[in-house]
């Protein structure tokens, strides 16, 4: 259920992220990449769980908020670089929410819980932070994932889907091998997790 505090936060999130220079053409319109990014993140979150708590609804809304403020190219270009771009951005990503939060008049503990969540902290052991990874994950695979394994080659994707399946549940791996994928995205997925 959709609270006026929630609709306002949703409202303030898409504002921010509607921002973005980075342009998708999404059914024939031009958007903010971060803009539909988050409104697929609440999509999905809406379809793997209809009980989704309003802190998860929060999280899964403002997980890439504002994320070309910090571009990848200011760090290294190898694992190291990436990881450490992944950690600030958790971070950023969660200041920048807990800012917009304050300002709609949640409370410490609710901003705190949704800090959490954008950190993706205790993984595999939180239920929340596991069904918003799960969401993560089923986003890539129904909006990202044929356009990514276009641009590289079959060894990269297949170790970034096994990374990704790692990180999954179960109901997750349900809900992803219920989507549709060409016959290669298909494939890849299948040698990924045999």
């Amino acid at each position: 259920m959709l609270t006026t505090k929630l609709t306002e936060a949703f409202s303030l999130f898409d504002n921010e992220n509607a921002k973005d220079p980075n342009k998708e053409i999404v059914n024939g319109e031009s958007i903010s990449k971060e803009l539909i990014y988050g409104q697929r993140m609440s999509q999905i979150l809406n379809t793997y769980t209809s009980e989704a708590p309003e802190v998860l609804q929060l999280a899964a809304r403002a997980q890439h908020l504002c994320r070309w403020e910090i571009p990848r190219n200011n760090y290294p270009m190898d694992r190291v670089g990436y990881l450490k771009w992944r950690e600030e951005l958790k971070k950023f990503h969660a200041e920048k929410a807990s800012e917009i939060l304050q300002e709609v008049g949640y409370e410490k503990e609710i901003i705190d819980r949704v800090s959490f969540l954008i950190q993706k902290k205790k993984l595999k052991k939180d239920e929340d932070t596991q069904i918003l990874e799960d969401v993560i994950c089923l986003v890539f695979l129904e909006f990202y994932y044929s356009e990514f394994y276009e641009k590289h080659t079959d060894e990269k994707v297949i170790d970034i889907l096994q990374k990704t399946w790692k990180k999954m549940s179960e109901k997750g791996h349900q809900a992803a091998l219920n989507l549709s994928y060409t016959e290669k995205g298909l494939d890849l997925i299948k040698q990924a997790i045999a």
